[in-house]
């Protein structure tokens, strides 16, 4: 095996990274969301020679980086309320352009819920507007910093604080799990993409990407949470991986509405493999529980992997 060169490595491999979000924060050890956030912020934070500003909603990522009076931001960073990131994140790039600084690109981040439900009206607002926003989600599938409750992103059947499996409800309903990136596409903005920790080279290329574009960007960033998944914190990057491996969580591109090009996965595994090692879908595999309840989510995966050419070399339409 060659050694990898300077050029290919990424940002986080790096000894002069711009680390945006330092240490001292609060983040529950094992956290998909800081260390999507770290990449996501950094990957931005280099394309464009650190002129960036960040607008974050409330929310575990807000909570956990900015406890009064400290914070662990190395950028511009300003915090919204629960719902209007978006609609914060326009003001700020109107003041730039304004100003005459267009130079400043404008993000705004936030988890699942303050994302596809408290946010969802001013998210929507800033892509039928086409704002120059890119917008970030980390999602981790439910409103963890209040106690894992459930959210419009959470994945069916799954346990949470309000979605408690009892004798035949098999937690949370088979029509949950919104996803988001979908309803972007239908708002046909110029980019929408998906991404996972699990693979940073591919994160930080999207980040990169969509940076540099003008107008309304949208990228939806898997973010696997120990605590409220019920899994060891050492096995993060693992439980993300298998997500991407199992169909659960496809990764691709989008153009105004429009899959340009999907990441093709090399080794398919069952969706079980995904469930399996979680306690909030333990409840799927105890004795006399049917077994077309895991069959269901194996059918989301099966159909994502048809749905976006994962299994037969990805799409593929630069």
């Amino acid at each position: 095996m060659s050694e990898l060169t300077l050029g290919g490595r990424t940002v986080q491999a790096t000894s002069d990274r711009p680390n945006t979000l330092t240490s001292g924060h609060r983040a529950c050890q094992g956290c998909g969301e800081a260390l999507g956030a770290r990449c996501v912020i950094d990957a931005a934070h280099k394309a464009v020679n650190g002129k960036i500003a960040v607008v974050n909603a409330t929310g575990c990522l807000e909570v956990f980086s900015c406890a009064y009076p400290e914070n662990s931001w190395g950028v511009p960073w300003l915090h919204s309320l629960f719902g209007n990131a978006a609609a914060a994140a326009t003001g700020v790039a109107a003041a730039m352009r304004l100003s005459g600084r267009e130079d400043v690109r404008v993000i705004a981040q936030g988890g699942d819920g303050g994302t596809v439900d408290i946010g969802m009206g001013t998210l929507s607002g800033m892509f039928e507007r086409n704002d120059d926003v890119l917008y970030v989600c980390y999602d981790n599938q439910a409103y963890m910093n209040t106690g894992v409750q459930r959210s419009g992103a959470t994945l069916a059947l799954a346990r949470t604080a309000t979605t408690l499996p009892n004798g035949s409800y098999m937690g949370s309903d088979r029509k949950t799990g919104k996803f988001m990136p979908q309803i972007a596409m239908a708002h046909e903005i110029p980019y929408t993409a998906t991404a996972s920790i699990s693979n940073i080279p591919d994160l930080e290329e999207k980040i990169e990407k969509a940076i540099n574009i003008r107008g309304a960007k949208y990228v939806h960033v898997h973010v696997p949470c120990p605590l409220g998944w019920g899994y060891p914190p050492s096995e993060t990057i693992k439980i993300a991986r298998l997500a991407v491996r199992s169909g659960l969580f496809p990764l691709f591109e989008a153009e105004y509405g429009k899959v340009v090009k999907s990441l093709p996965i090399d080794e398919i595994v069952p969706a079980e493999a995904y469930l399996k090692p979680q306690r909030r879908f333990a409840h799927l595999f105890g004795k006399n529980v049917p077994r077309d309840e895991a069959d269901f989510l194996q059918n989301i995966a099966d159909s994502n992997i048809r749905k976006y050419g994962l299994k037969s070399g990805g799409i593929q339409n630069d």
